[in-house]
């Protein structure tokens, strides 16, 4: 998620409210996502966010990135001026995409892709593309019992909550807002499907 959120960031976590698009959310690894990671233990000042509930617990493997697709969204990749779009609406990017050494910013991916979310779940994306194993990692992934690139998308009730603040250190104190580009110009589509449509191509796989 850099550069939104470095290393050693401490989030305040969100865990009523309803889960837009745009929001960077908290939520527990779908099968396959955190595959070789071992998560770090909390300092003094995160045990007691983590004990008070506005910390997610470290020792159940849980993730941080941002809603890019809610049910009903088509979201695809990449337009002719290689931009992910959601429902048709090409997006703005360069407010929260990470930057390179050079300045430059990360292009929004190198994976083709053409999904609609399906219900209950979400399309999540990192803001690091370059370096974030995310929903596009996984639409070619084939676990038993599932459909093809199932755990491309996160279960509602998988989500832990919204990354409303950072809050330590101090000095990188502030909010996570929505951008304005992920506010929904374009509606979902307000039909149920309950299994997602998966067009990737074979770079799906990261």
């Amino acid at each position: 998620m850099q550069n939104t959120l470095q290393v050693d960031d401490r989030v305040v976590v969100d865990k009523l409210g309803a889960i837009k698009r745009g929001e960077v959310v908290v939520f527990k690894d779908p099968g396959g996502w955190l595959t070789g990671v071992t998560a770090r233990e909390r300092g003094p000042i995160g045990k007691v966010f983590q004990f008070v509930g506005v910390l997610p617990d470290t020792s159940t493997e849980h993730l941080i990135k941002r809603v890019v697709g809610v049910p009903g969204d088509h979201v695809a990749c990449c337009d002719a001026a290689h931009r992910v779009t959601v429902n048709g609406q090409a997006l703005g990017e360069a407010s929260y995409l990470a930057t390179r050494s050079d300045g430059a910013g990360v292009q929004p991916s190198a994976i083709t892709f053409d999904v609609v979310v399906p219900t209950g779940h979400l399309f999540l994306l990192g803001d690091n593309r370059d370096h974030s194993r995310d929903s596009r990692c996984h639409l070619n992934d084939v676990q038993a019992g599932a459909m093809r690139g199932q755990n491309a998308f996160v279960s509602h009730d998988l989500v832990v909550g919204r990354a409303v603040a950072v809050v330590w250190p101090f000095d990188r104190r502030h909010r996570l807002p929505i951008p304005d580009t992920l506010r929904p110009s374009r509606p979902a589509s307000s039909r149920h499907q309950t299994s997602a449509t998966i067009t990737a191509g074979p770079e799906a796989s990261c």
